[in-house]
């Protein structure tokens, strides 16, 4: 068995980073077994709009990125889409039922979901 320490630093990278999404897969077991269906959470508020608040700072520097021909543009629009996947994710998830509920998937299906695959589009693009 070859020592995660031997090799290329890319080859490293790629043992480190595939042990870790094995060694995940029993911890989201244990999540999904032990975790409740219900809960309050302090600073609910606070979270959301944080969130929202660096998506914000992330699309607005694509954007400038973007326009201005910056080669990290790439970067910005890959972690850019990420955050949109996880908002999309977690609004409808977490949306109790009736009109927040549709308008969580409402948001996801026309406007997250949408911009993520624009955003995913440019960092691949820059990344040819």
């Amino acid at each position: 068995m070859r020592s995660l320490f031997n090799g290329s630093p890319r080859q490293r990278e790629t043992r480190l980073l595939a042990g870790c999404a094995v060694l995940l897969l029993p911890w989201i077991v244990v999540l999904a077994a032990t975790l409740p269906a219900h809960i309050v959470a302090r600073n609910w508020s606070m979270a959301w709009s944080g969130f929202d608040v660096l998506l914000a700072i992330m699309l607005g520097t694509t954007a400038w990125l973007r326009r201005s021909g910056d080669p990290r543009v790439g970067a910005f629009a890959g972690a850019s889409a990420a955050m949109l996947l996880v908002d999309a994710w977690f609004d409808t998830s977490t949306s109790a039922t009736g009109a927040d509920a549709l308008m969580a998937w409402g948001s996801a299906v026309f406007v997250e979901l949408p911009l993520a695959f624009v955003c995913a589009r440019i960092a691949l693009r820059r990344q040819r």
